[in-house]
């Protein structure tokens, strides 16, 4: 790659600012007449920030003036001194003076603007006579030398008695021909050729670049400048160096803005802070200071509010001038052997890559955690990867199976990352990637005894001030006459917006990961996701606890509902967020926006019936009521989108992200397939068998995503029980098994053992869930089919995820030895605010983006190579976010690799079980069934156990030839003491009736018996 010099981006923090700078109100002239003011705190409005004084003379503000106690007795002026530093020094150019200075007795000091190294020229030298009365002194001179190192210094020493000396209104300025600091461009997008990226507003309305200015409208009354705002965080600033800020604007019909250089977090440190007069014609405006201090989080600012009237405030050509210039970046790739940082399960695979300069084969060695040789072999060169550019080599170790902790891989002089190999070694990561949506609700205060006292915090955007609400919520642009309560739900990613489309594919992961435990035999019957499992506060209700986290996003998608008796009732908004962007950081219940709802799309009105068809199925045996309730939502949703088939996602702006979808034909067949799988109604099935999805290839090289989630359908359809035809069943789930085939192929020719394409258009916002993604395709063909390849295939493809990379970089937080942990967030923004928290364990960062969409990536990484293209920076939003979609397909991963225990091949099938209905009762309201179990291995069966899952909210009345019990849908049937034994070839019945809510009923497709799947 070629790396490039820096920063900035998306930043985007709402200053709450510096009140009470007292500067006087400048009227605009042009630059060149400019003063230029080298005091930037005369006012002392930010304390002693900037000034410096002897041992001797102990300085503070008192009453608004810096005051100094001067002792007694000492022989020069200059043995008590304070002053101001960083005063450049120019030949020639005028300069002018002036100041207010007291003294508790009458006393003569000495004001100069001098050299401030050997031999200490001076400029200016004057005696001024003080007595207790505040005097305003001015004096104007010439500069007679150059130099950037001078100072303004008040000499204070010499007399016999002690007294106070006290000092205010500061100003020494020169004219407009004083050179502007040198130094490269800190701000980023200052012309507004991309729109609005890297800047952020609040307190305005109508927000946007339309006509290649940012210009904004402020409303009138605001009581402080600082009350509403745009600006650009993550200003990089050195202490002493000199800067030149610049910009073009104008407000019309005519205002006073504040124009600031800051701190961006509290204490607001100002360096530079003018009030500028602006009327409707556009003028140039320029000021130089000198930085009092360093930082990676300075902010410039334009603080908007204090008018009477509103104004439309407009601002271009946005430029910081000055400091110095960052070396090249180069990242910290560290060892070149690449591994998964976290382990690896002793029966599955072993890979890593190597990076190296040889072309042929060397030896390789694998290190316990004493330093001992367990394994060893040789590697195999794969040229160079394209995906990295790379000449690199690949190790496979799998033949070692031996458990443990601290193992390292050394390989042609280095040593790898430390790693373990276990049975458990995913165990946590499913409860880490799952805690994740509890931290990201809306709407309910995080409890920090469930979650880490760091990530506790207050209910957001419930309508406590400074909130505004989600309670209550307008359309944008007047787009609707009504307003909604739209609580809860997860927030979407790094911001605190709120979409359905988003939310509808993170949604219908979680419940896709509980719903394997139905129908995939090393899910266990969903032991592992049973109720009191996660760190929810709904733990301890008899309902597993992930289908509680679903809940509170499936609550939140049927709010976004168009209430009957409406325009387009039953479709559902596209979106809802703040007006403007916040910035970073900004804790939920913090944020002071408006918060507005999108127009409607028919996108999200298929969201909504698919996931609420999902729902319905799933939550029945917990929650009959709130199970219709979203089943009449499904309908009433697809019924609507059928009648809108075309009501595109309308993007008016504001504080969010687009989401734009212009082919809803996926999610027509995504939605069909769930209410068909929910009610086995005949319209449904028409529907998805018309559709070109059904038969077409869903299964992209690149995965599946919230654009497109025909996958979402198809997989659903090959797992769920249902009453296809069967030769149309087959079709679908061998065509899982196909798509299963050609990401094995794909990860076999990739050296870094990815199910993705090399080339840089499979490098792309969000990737690392593509990845992850087409690593559930891998994992769904095995719970298929069973073949081992297949499960090997999952998990060699998140190798990459946890540090088998170009970067070697764990995507994961808190999973590997070098982990992302910076990631774009507004509320786990440890990086621009040391007193939050990182994000929590088990975060995903969205990864390469060989797109370069943000400021902050394009700058510093133009020229990566695909894999390359990625910074752990909370400015890099197009590489380093955070999203629900993304930890949902974490989530549905890590649940699948926490249930392969050491990865051994699956026990081959002893048992054969055949389950008949036996139809239904009069009236339809419940069944008759039998299960037969048969023996069909060479040794007894002393004592059993058998299960399996119904589908849609069936319930056990009564059993006979066997102890049955049901908790949730999972019915658990026990050998009575006359049936306890089953003989090789044998076969036992049990029968049973049960109760139905209507609605499909195929028969289970997972019966286990004693843990073991039967054919």
């Amino acid at each position: 790659m070629t790396p490039h010099r820096r920063r900035r981006a998306a930043g985007l923090i709402a200053a709450s600012a510096a009140a009470g700078l007292g500067l006087a109100l400048l009227t605009v002239q042009p630059a060149s007449a400019e003063p230029v003011q080298h005091i930037p705190n005369g006012t002392f409005t930010s304390g002693t920030t900037g000034w410096w004084s002897t041992e001797n003379a102990p300085v503070s503000v008192v009453g608004g003036r810096l005051c100094a106690e001067v002792p007694a007795g000492t022989t020069n002026a200059w043995d008590v001194s304070l002053g101001h530093n960083d005063v450049p020094l120019i030949n020639g150019a005028a300069y002018a003076l002036s100041f207010s200075a007291s003294a508790s007795t009458a006393v003569t000091v000495r004001a100069n603007v001098q050299l401030n190294e050997a031999p200490y020229t001076a400029a200016l030298s004057r005696a001024v006579a003080l007595t207790s009365e505040a005097q305003k002194f001015e004096y104007t001179f010439t500069g007679g030398l150059d130099s950037a190192n001078g100072t303004l210094t008040f000499q204070l020493g010499g007399s016999a008695e002690a007294y106070t000396f006290c000092l205010d209104d500061v100003s020494l300025t020169s004219d407009g021909d004083t050179p502007p600091p040198a130094g490269p461009e800190q701000i980023e997008n200052g012309d507004f050729a991309e729109g609005t990226a890297g800047w952020y507003s609040y307190g305005t309305t109508d927000t946007g670049t339309g006509d290649g200015r940012l210009c904004t409208a402020v409303p009138a009354g605001l009581a402080n400048p600082w009350d509403a705002g745009v600006g650009q965080n993550g200003v990089a600033l050195i202490a002493g160096s000199s800067y030149t800020l610049s910009f073009d604007a104008s407000a019309t019909p005519g205002a006073s803005v504040r124009a600031a250089v800051q701190l961006g977090a509290e204490p607001y440190t100002s360096f530079l802070s003018r009030d500028v007069a602006l009327t409707s014609t556009t003028q140039h405006v320029e000021f130089t200071f000198t930085a009092s201090a360093d930082t990676t989080a300075g902010q410039v600012a334009f603080q908007v509010g204090g008018n009477a009237e509103a104004y439309r405030f407009c601002v271009d050509n946005v430029s910081l001038i000055g400091g110095e210039e960052e070396p090249p970046y180069t990242p910290d790739t560290g060892p070149r052997v690449r591994v998964n940082q976290v382990g690896y399960l002793p029966a599955g695979p072993k890979n890593a890559t190597v990076v190296t300069e040889a072309t042929t084969a060397f030896g390789w060695q694998l290190k316990n955690a004493s330093g001992d040789v367990v394994a060893d072999g040789t590697s195999t060169p794969r040229g160079v990867d394209a995906a990295s550019g790379q000449n690199v080599h690949t190790i496979d170790f799998s033949g070692f199976r031996t458990a443990g902790t601290g193992y390292t891989l050394v390989a042609d002089g280095q040593t790898s990352h430390p790693f373990d190999i276990s049975g458990t070694v995913y165990k946590q990561l499913r409860s880490d990637a799952l805690q994740f949506f509890y931290i990201q609700r809306s709407g309910i205060a995080i409890d920090g005894d469930l979650v880490g006292e760091q990530y506790a915090r207050p209910a957001g955007h419930l309508g406590v001030a400074p909130n505004r609400g989600d309670t209550d919520v307008p359309c944008r642009a007047n787009a609707c006459d009504y307003r909604l309560d739209v609580r809860g739900g997860w927030y979407d990613a790094g911001d605190h917006g709120k979409y359905v489309v988003n939310g509808g594919i993170a949604v219908q992961q979680l419940m896709s990961t509980f719903e394997r435990t139905k129908t995939a035999v090393t899910a266990a019957h969903g032991v592992a996701l049973a109720d009191s499992t996660l760190r929810v506060p709904e733990r301890g209700n008899d309902v597993p606890d992930i289908l509680d986290e679903a809940r509170w996003e499936l609550e939140f998608l049927m709010r976004m509902q168009v209430p009957a008796g409406k325009p387009l009732a039953g479709m559902v908004h596209h979106k809802m967020h703040d007006a403007n962007w916040t910035g970073i950081p900004m804790q939920p219940e913090d944020d002071p926006e408006q918060r507005e709802l999108h127009p409607v799309s028919t996108a999200a009105t298929l969201n909504l019936a698919a996931t609420a068809a999902q729902c319905a199925r799933l939550f029945a045996p917990y929650d009959a009521a709130f199970a219709t309730k979203c089943l009449t939502a499904a309908r009433t949703a697809y019924t609507a989108a059928k009648a809108n088939p075309a009501k595109v996602a309308q993007d008016l702006g504001g504080g969010g992200g687009g989401y734009g979808d212009a082919d809803v034909s996926d999610e027509f067949y995504w939605a069909a397939a769930e209410l068909y799988l929910s009610t086995a109604e005949q319209p449904y099935l028409t529907d998805l068998t018309a559709s070109p999805h059904h038969t077409g290839d869903v299964f992209a090289a690149t995965g599946f995503g919230w654009g497109s989630t025909a996958a979402l359908g198809r997989l659903d359809l090959a797992t769920v029980p249902n009453l296809l035809p069967a030769a149309d069943r087959q079709r679908v789930r061998q065509s899982v098994v196909t798509a299963a085939d050609r990401y094995l192929a794909t990860l076999k020719a990739q050296a870094y053992g990815l199910p993705m394409p090399g080339d840089a258009g499979s490098y792309f916002w969000g990737g690392n869930s593509n990845i992850l993604n087409n690593v559930v395709v891998l994992a769904t063909a095995f719970d298929l089919t069973g073949k081992a390849g297949y499960r090997d295939g999952a998990l060699q493809g998140v190798d990459y995820i946890f540090g088998r990379n170009a970067l070697n970089q764990s995507y994961v937080t808190g999973w590997g030895e070098h982990a992302s942990q910076n990631q774009h967030s507004r509320i786990f923004a440890h990086q621009a605010d040391a007193s939050l928290p990182h994000p929590p364990a088990g975060s995903l960062a969205g990864g390469a983006n060989a797109g370069l969409d943000d400021p902050y990536a394009k700058d510093l990484l133009e020229g990566c190579k695909p894999q390359f293209c990625y910074v752990d920076h909370i400015e890099s939003y197009a590489t380093n976010e955070v999203a629900i979609n993304w930890n949902s397909a974490l989530a549905w991963v890590s649940s699948f690799l926490a249930d392969q225990g050491t990865g051994q091949a699956p026990a081959a099938s002893s048992c054969k079980a055949e389950y008949t209905n036996y139809g239904p009762w009069q009236g339809n309201g419940g069944f008759t069934a039998q299960l037969a179990i048969t023996n069909t291995g060479s040794t007894v069966v002393d004592g059993w156990t058998a299960r399996f899952a119904f589908l849609g909210g069936q319930k056990l009345r009564e059993a006979w030839s066997t102890e049955a019990t049901q908790a949730g849908a999972t019915v658990t049937a026990k050998n009575t003491a006359v049936n306890r034994r089953i003989q090789p070839g044998q076969t036992v019945y049990l029968g049973f009736n049960a109760t139905t809510p209507g609605g499909p009923n195929p028969a289970p497709e997972l019966i286990t018996l004693n843990g073991a799947a039967c054919g």
